[in-house]
């Protein structure tokens, strides 16, 4: 199964949710979401900067990942991002494939 990269940023109703639920909860609701699609939470933390919340999880397939995607972000309590990762095997298959196109760089 593909795997995603999660990030998520709360908003400021999201935040005093958290703080009130605290944080387990929070990964226990995102692990029965992404179950729910069939997918697996691998990995999920808080952490503070640029991101609120960064996790792995594995998906069937594109759609099930953005179903999740919107159905969170649709909350108005945090906006969530779920960024396809790609294998090395993958990115060897694809250097092979771009090793015979020709493109042509703006302005050359």
């Amino acid at each position: 199964m593909p795997h995603f990269l999660v990030k998520g940023n709360y908003t400021a109703e999201g935040s005093k949710g958290l703080l009130g639920e605290g944080g387990s909860s929070r990964i226990d609701q995102a692990r029965s979401l992404i179950e729910s699609m069939g997918g697996s939470l691998e990995c999920m933390y808080f952490s503070y900067g640029e991101d609120d919340i960064v996790g792995v999880c594995e998906m069937p397939d594109s759609a099930s990942a953005a179903a999740v995607s919107l159905a969170v972000s649709s909350t108005g309590a945090v906006n969530v991002s779920l960024t396809p990762l790609i294998t090395a095997e993958e990115i060897d298959a694809a250097s092979g494939k771009a090793k015979d196109l020709a493109y042509r760089p703006p302005g050359s």
